[in-house]
């Protein structure tokens, strides 16, 4: 039965990692602000937020990561060059970025982790239950995940977390959820939840991936939580405690998705997601995958 519980307004977005996976890329430009295509992923990320009705966002930030700030900021003096040409086109995305949503921010002074980071958003939370978008994970805009979760939280209360069925020798690169079926087909409920587990202890093929809707009693959890693996405070820690004891703060639930994810947090994986974002493209598409038909042919034949 359908439950009333609060809206979900704010959107927290954690974007204090060092990105040593792309060194030396990374050296001085934060790895959020890498190019997907002609957007930094960070974007694509707050328009999600934005397109789940989630208009305010905190960003958890670090040192180094200013040119975050000034990507949603105005850009007046660009601005001004671009009217002055006529370029309404170039303008209109320039402006954008600035006009997406609310966004503050808050710096993770000490990076113990992503249970860290989620607790630096406290303050601006409150009490009200909200969500969580890692900025490796980018979910295509066809595929209305974050709204879906919303939904289930709404109905369900508690926390909600977003699950993806992967190969079992994958698992070990995930937190892992115990489920239970329930009657709504892509929802189930968490009994339990493990880091990164070696594939022989993993209690199911079920991978967290980087959307949460979260209870605010999570903060007080968090608050308790002794660093875990990897010398870091885990979200995933304290998600295993509400799903343990759904007295604390309701129920976990994962909902299961099945669309189209671009993992960009990983090299290879990036560069696949900017090709298939780009064959997707209206006005990038035709041309690029005709040049990328020959490119492979030429390549097959060289072997």
């Amino acid at each position: 039965m359908t439950q009333s519980h609060p809206r979900i307004s704010k959107a927290v977005i954690p974007a204090a990692g060092l990105g040593t996976r792309f060194l030396p890329a990374t050296k001085a430009t934060p790895k959020e602000m890498l190019p997907v295509v002609d957007k930094p992923a960070i974007q694509y990320v707050v328009e999600e937020a934005v397109s789940a009705g989630l208009d305010d966002v905190l960003m958890v930030t670090g040192r180094n990561k200013r040119p975050l700030e000034d990507h949603f900021d105005r850009n007046y003096e660009l601005e001004s060059a671009l009217e002055k040409k006529g370029d309404t086109e170039r303008l209109a995305k320039v402006q954008e970025s600035s006009d997406l949503a609310m966004i503050h921010y808050v710096r993770q002074g000490d990076p113990r982790g992503l249970g860290h980071a989620v607790l630096c958003a406290a303050p601006h939370v409150g009490d009200e239950p909200f969500a969580v978008l890692l900025g490796d994970d980018l979910i295509d805009p066809r595929d209305p995940l974050l709204q879906r979760m919303i939904e289930v939280q709404e109905q369900y209360g508690g926390s909600v977390i977003a699950l993806m069925e992967v190969a079992p020798e994958q698992i070990h690169l995930y937190g892992c959820a115990a489920v239970d079926t329930t009657e709504d087909g892509d929802v189930v409920r968490v009994s339990g939840l493990v880091e990164k587990p070696d594939p022989a202890d993993a209690p199911s093929h079920y991978a967290v991936i980087g959307r949460y809707v979260l209870d605010p009693h999570v903060f007080g959890i968090l608050r308790r939580t002794e660093p875990g693996r990897g010398g870091e405070i885990q979200l995933t820690d304290a998600l295993q405690q509400l799903a343990a004891d759904e007295k604390i703060g309701g129920p976990v639930h994962g909902v299961v998705f099945k669309g189209r994810r671009y993992d960009t947090g990983d090299r290879g994986d990036y560069l696949r997601a900017i090709v298939r974002l780009a064959c997707e493209r209206e006005d990038l598409g035709p041309d690029f995958r005709t040049w990328l038909r020959s490119y492979v042919a030429e390549e097959m034949q060289g072997r």
